[in-house]
């Protein structure tokens, strides 16, 4: 691609056109690559209103000598005038030579080279007509010439994606013709591929801990690097048929970007979202037949234990080892988890989406299926494993739950070493991400293992036979207020040291004739549970109740 820096008109440009040959630099040279987009004529005195940014303005003369009533106009308000176009953003100003005014006073001059405003003296001889047509020209010439680097990246790109190209295709054609460094990203910012000098990319303050592209901290379009970095970023979006795909992003490290780089950009961001469209569509058919046998095999109707390993191992999942079932659902869907509460399907595909970009990373043959409402992986851990594995998977799919990410729930299954064992595998983890959200709340992990006697409790369907229950056992302790809450924290610790007086009270910090007095309050309130083995078991068993949120009459204690 030509360079860069020949797409725009610059200050400099306009001087070496022929309608103004013999022009003066007056004042103002820092300006010199101030961008030209539009021309017009100065013929009055009070122009600051009119005037737009990025033009060239052309005058006689005759406005910097005569004010609006005829007055002559004194050096101060010549000053004036130039500190006000240079605030409106006007490029430069040029002066005609001749009767009116043969050379701008020393304070102009002094105020334009101050603000790095060129100043220019154009001889007498010079037509307006022939300067604004030059120019004119000259931008048409080079908007054709952008247009034309974009089409011709369009098709180069298509080209590829029709070939079988991908992502990572468009990013390296992308980055080679530019001369920049690429990333491609979805929506929230994980990413799918980088071109050019992926260091450079991430040495740029705009990478969480775990690797995800802060999106929402650029902007659309073109803009500098961040805190002070050298170079510029543009970023273009990836939709298609009003869904958001991602983002494509541009770092140029050694020289400014220009806008047609940006519009080359959003050339790519079509083509992406193009690719984008095409794998989707490939992998909804593949994900469903995969799927389909997937489900199968987790409610044992895939046939037997060799046959489900076999047809894996043709699918490209190993299971014939020890593995444990992980369900994800995110915690904006029903309570049982059967269909999305609101239309989020684009959240589903997502959250499947960056379950398998993260399980893919460690073992490409870990099965990751996004069903119409979880998402299932078969992750490979053993008992001594089995936490540390799935806390650092969940970690790195959360990210810093930035650029939209949302909130999901996990449960996760006890180990397996046979592949006979996947449906009850199963329903430990779907029992267990339902209990562990109850117990928990959004956002929670929730293992088999560590579900205890909830594992019963979530078993009664019934939820008003379970808040009778509590109300009765627990009495006005089972009631959602502060002070039930705070006297059920203590009848829990209680419970959790075998009722022993001095343990309980180094625990809740409380003085020993304080704890007696409490317990006494409590006995008078559910019972004399401190003697009673069955009523204890029956408080207990009611505190946890109460705890199971959506279940109790209160939050946990």
């Amino acid at each position: 691609m030509p360079r860069q820096g020949g797409y725009t008109l610059t200050v400099g440009d306009v001087l070496a056109l022929p309608s103004v040959s013999g022009a003066r630099l007056l004042a103002g040279r820092g300006g010199l690559d101030r961008i030209v987009q539009s021309v017009n004529v100065m013929e009055v005195p009070d122009i600051l209103a009119w005037v737009k940014r990025h033009e060239l303005l052309l005058t006689t003369g005759f406005p910097l000598r005569h004010g609006r009533a005829g007055e002559l106009l004194d050096d101060a308000a010549l000053c004036d005038l130039i500190d006000g176009l240079a605030a409106r953003g006007v490029t430069a100003l040029a002066v005609k030579a001749g009767r009116y005014l043969r050379e701008p006073p020393d304070t102009m001059l002094g105020a334009a080279e101050k603000r790095d405003f060129p100043l220019l003296l154009l001889p007498a001889a010079v037509s307006f007509d022939d300067v604004i047509s030059q120019v004119f020209t000259q931008l048409v010439d080079r908007q054709s010439s952008a247009l034309d680097i974009a089409d011709r990246l369009h098709r180069a790109l298509t080209a590829i994606v029709l070939e079988g190209g991908d992502l990572p295709q468009i990013a390296e054609e992308f980055a080679t013709l530019f001369d920049v460094d690429v990333l491609i990203c979805t929506p929230d910012g994980r990413v799918q591929t980088v071109a050019g000098d992926a260091e450079a990319l991430h040495q740029l303050p705009l990478f969480d801990p775990t690797g995800r592209f802060l999106t929402e901290r650029v902007t659309t379009g073109l803009q500098p690097a961040p805190e002070g970095r050298p170079g510029q970023v543009a970023l273009a979006r990836i939709v298609a048929g009003g869904t958001d795909h991602g983002r494509v992003v541009a770092y140029g490290r050694h020289a400014e970007l220009s806008p047609v780089t940006v519009q080359a950009l959003e050339r790519a961001a079509t083509v992406a979202a193009l690719a984008i469209t095409k794998q989707l569509a490939v992998a909804a058919v593949e994900s469903k037949y995969r799927g389909d046998f997937l489900r199968d095999a987790l409610l044992g109707t895939a046939g037997g234990p060799e046959r489900v390993a076999e047809h894996c191992g043709q699918l490209g999942w190993d299971v014939d080892r020890p593995l444990v079932v992980i369900v994800a659902r995110l915690d904006d869907t029903d309570p049982d988890g059967t269909r999305p509460a609101k239309a989020a399907w684009n959240s589903r595909d997502r959250l499947t989406a960056g379950w398998q970009q993260v399980v893919r990373a460690r073992d490409k043959t870990a099965p990751v299926v996004g069903f119409s409402h979880e998402v299932v992986t078969l992750m490979p851990a053993t008992e001594d494993t089995a936490i540390a594995v799935v806390d650092e998977i969940i970690r790195a799919v959360r990210g810093d739950r930035g650029g939209g990410r949302r909130s999901f729930s996990t449960g996760v299954s006890r180990p397996i070493r046979s592949v006979a064992d996947l449906p009850a595998a199963y329903d430990q983890a779907r029992r267990a991400v339902t209990v562990g959200r109850r117990m928990h709340g959004p956002g929670g992990v929730a293992h088999f293992d560590s579900l205890g006697v909830h594992r019963l409790i979530s078993l009664v369907t019934d939820n008003d036979e379970l808040r009778s229950f509590a109300a009765e056992a627990l009495g006005p302790l089972a009631a959602d207020t502060g002070e039930a809450a705070d006297m059920r924290r203590t009848l829990q610790t209680l419970l959790d040291h075998s009722c022993s007086v001095a343990e309980a009270a180094r625990a809740l910090h409380f003085h020993y004739n304080t704890l007696r007095y409490r317990i006494g309050k409590l006995e008078g309130l559910v019972g004399p549970f401190t003697t009673d083995p069955e009523l204890r078991l029956n408080v207990a068993l009611a505190l946890r109740v109460v705890r199971m949120r959506g279940l109790g009459n209160a939050p946990p204690a």
